[in-house]
């Protein structure tokens, strides 16, 4: 079995996980053959943290939000020592500016709950036995186009409206999937209020690697680095959903990653890297090649 231990650095803490941990193709690489359906307690025995995403997923038709219950909650933090810390994505339901259509020729409804105060507090509510293991929450955004949303400013504003009534208590981040907002000026007025920025890799957006060549001088206190893969269809049928090897590597962007790993430790950055099954084919495999490079 494939242990994979957190490692120490000099300045700023550093947390790499996986997205998501209820793989049974990972038994023999971090699970052991006959562990459990729930498998977070070997799992955080070997990394620090994880990004929980199962919670996303909240808003159904017509109008049916789910939120966590808090139970499944309770038994997530008993799984998990102190020193563990989940990043949790905001249910859609408070970041969905409109309902999802089945076709595209099917009317724009708009979600009634997007960006609602009273909603992400009963969310956090919900959450309140993790309170204390919480990393940062992630809000991720649609791409919003200009019959969702005008631009980057009423972006912005409706953004700071938001978090101003928003307990101050908690670490926040927001992920934009719009590339034309990831400007000095976006960036830097996320810095300013608090708001960690994510660099999501993969999909359409373009590389972090550029992305950070123009903005990552600005990032201060905490980031979060999301590795997705570019085709998850085509990794999924190559892999058939088995993740328990490598069918895409990219050696080239790990070095690249580390190398921006250790420029954001350098100047006392927390950074955290959630890891997708979809970036190499098996996210366990994917942060020990990762580890190798940061020890180089």
């Amino acid at each position: 079995m494939l242990v994979v231990k957190s490692q120490e650095y000099p300045l700023s803490p550093i947390f790499i996980g996986t997205c998501s941990w209820k793989y049974e193709s990972w038994k023999g690489i971090i699970y052991s053959e006959n562990a459990h359906k729930n498998y977070l307690r070997e799992y955080a025995e070997q990394y620090n943290t994880v990004e929980i995403d199962q919670w996303f997923w909240s808003l159904f038709p017509p109008d049916k939000i789910a939120l966590p219950k808090i139970q499944t909650v309770r038994e997530y933090v008993e799984s998990v020592p102190e020193d563990f810390l989940f990043t949790v994505k905001v249910p859609n339901s408070i970041t969905l500016t409109h309902f999802y259509r089945k076709k595209k020729s099917d009317p724009l409804t708009a979600n009634p709950h997007f960006l609602s105060v009273e909603l992400f507090r009963q969310f956090l509510d919900a959450l309140e036995p993790m309170h204390s293991r919480l990393g940062p929450l992630i809000f991720q955004f649609e791409y919003l186009n200009k019959q969702k949303m005008s631009g980057k400013q009423e972006f912005l504003d409706r953004l700071f409206e938001f978090f101003a009534a928003c307990p101050n208590n908690f670490s926040y981040s927001i992920e934009t999937r719009n590339p034309n907002y990831l400007d000095k000026n976006y960036v830097e007025t996320l810095q300013q209020n608090n708001l960690a920025q994510v660099f999501l890799h993969g999909y359409y957006m373009p590389s972090i690697f550029e992305i950070f060549d123009k903005v990552g001088h600005l990032i201060k206190d905490l980031t979060i680095v999301r590795l997705h893969g570019p085709d998850r269809q085509g990794i999924e049928k190559q892999t058939g959903k088995n993740w328990r090897q490598i069918v895409a590597p990219k050696d080239d962007e790990l070095f690249s990653l580390a190398q921006i790993i250790k420029k954001l430790n350098e100047r006392e950055v927390t950074v955290y890297v959630n890891v997708n099954n979809h970036y190499e084919g098996s996210a366990p495999l994917t942060i020990s090649r990762l580890y190798e490079q940061l020890q180089m």
